[in-house]
């Protein structure tokens, strides 16, 4: 369907549905499980609403980029207002924090009047449709799988943006695609607030334009700041890894807290590019007792007997132990490239980056080329190898699975290891490290 008509379908499918705005005692449309919006500064504001219209309309199969668009549109139009209107006085429990100066805003009202936006955006493009987006001039095809495994709760979150200019208005010539895997540990918040804002700070960083990779590594200790303040209002303790990626043209921009990892396959071949942050490596041990710290072996090394990780998001009670500040680097992309792979520790604790190829490539040929479910066998994979954490695995094709395949039987000796792949930082890629 062409993008005008596609555009009229969907806005008509929910005009329909919902046939007036939201008065103000209408619940809005989500899930109470996904309206989570209590008390949030303006800052806030953006990102969390945004984050419930993705689920919103993923959830009636907007097309991505259509969907990307009408957010984008209703965050402008809500963002001409004097958000003022919906200060909120401070309650008990919800207090701002020391270094908060911003009023906190009553989310149930503004939630209402975002609805309300969106349906207008809707009903004018339903008379003019917007002009079609710009598609992505890189092909991309996206593997994601998620479980819970045998732990009580799932506490992983994972981002897939491929329509990353759309969302956010950027329409220059520049193909931008944000990918991100969270990990969560002690509760969910910290995962699902990094989920909701990192990609938003990275957007809307003074560099994203001339300094992509900058961008990106300052967002994580932005989002960390934004979250430790919402850590002190509402008294949350629980904390989360992160790693995100981020392709802009010929570029593959990568940063990360903590263990959870990115991989990159490149002509059959498993890339090293980055080293986790584990209160074993060296340069983390000296970080932590310069400090104060310690580390404390039990079943593993954990920094002062508690995590065994030395960077995330969140953890303000072992703040600054535990660092914000993420570790970047970034990799000319040649066209050479086989695909992307961002997981979880849950999957690299039990899967060595050169497995990884040897499932992809018996995935395609048991499948005839087909890679939409090859993360759903990795995570098989990792679960069969004893892995009990939870599980992501989030795989971006940089080429067509067909050729991949192709290319492994027309070579098999290409499709093995690297011999450098224990090199974490490999002599073809910038890497900046923050200590």
């Amino acid at each position: 369907m062409a993008w005008p008509e596609a555009a009229r379908s969907f806005v008509g499918t929910l005009l329909r549905d919902f046939p007036r705005p939201l008065g103000p005692d209408d619940a809005p449309p989500w899930s109470p499980a996904l309206g989570r919006l209590g008390s949030l500064s303006q800052a806030e504001a953006p990102a969390e609403l945004a984050e419930l219209a993705r689920t919103f309309l993923g959830s009636r199969n907007a097309p991505p980029l259509l969907a990307a668009s009408l957010i984008h549109a209703a965050i402008h139009d809500i963002l001409q207002m004097d958000l003022n209107e919906f200060k909120k006085q401070n309650v008990e429990g919800e207090e701002a924090g020391d270094h908060e100066t911003e009023p906190l805003l009553d989310g149930g009202p503004l939630q209402r009047c975002f609805f309300n936006k969106l349906w207008d955006v809707c009903c004018k493009w339903q008379k003019q449709p917007p002009p079609p987006p710009k598609p992505l001039h890189r092909y991309l095809q996206i593997s994601i799988h998620a479980t819970r495994n045998t732990r009580r709760k799932m506490e992983d979150r994972h981002v897939s943006l491929p329509e990353f200019n759309q969302l956010f208005g950027l329409t220059d010539d520049v193909d931008r695609a944000y990918f991100a895997v969270f990990d969560g540990h002690g509760g969910i918040d910290a995962a699902n607030y990094a989920a909701a804002h990192l990609h938003v700070n990275v957007a809307h960083h003074k560099d994203i334009l001339k300094n992509p990779v900058e961008a990106l590594r300052e967002s994580f200790q932005k989002t960390d700041e934004m979250f430790l303040a919402k850590a002190r209002r509402e008294k949350l303790r629980n904390g989360s890894t992160g790693v995100a990626a981020l392709i802009v043209g010929s570029k593959l921009h990568i940063a990360w807290l903590g263990d959870s990892q990115v991989m990159l396959v490149q002509q059959g071949k498993a890339i090293t590019l980055m080293e986790p942050h584990k209160p074993e490596r060296e340069d983390e041990r000296q970080r932590i007792e310069t400090l104060g710290g310690c580390l404390i072996y039990m079943d593993c090394w954990r920094v002062n007997g508690t995590l065994a990780v030395s960077r995330a998001i969140g953890d303000p009670l072992q703040k600054p132990y535990i660092s914000g500040c993420a570790d970047s680097a970034t990799f000319e992309l040649t066209g050479a490239e086989d695909y992307v792979l961002l997981a979880c520790d849950g999957f690299f604790d039990t899967i060595q980056p050169f497995e990884v190829v040897d499932h992809v490539l018996e995935h395609l040929m048991q499948n005839k080329g087909d890679g939409l479910k090859i993360a759903e066998r990795l995570v098989a994979a990792a679960k069969e190898s004893g892995s009990t954490d939870n599980i992501t695995v989030l795989v971006v094709f940089l080429r067509e699975p067909k050729d991949i395949m192709s290319d492994c039987l027309r070579d098999p000796r290409s499709c093995s290891a690297d011999d450098s792949a224990g090199n974490p930082l490999l002599n073809f890629f910038t890497s900046e490290k923050n200590h």
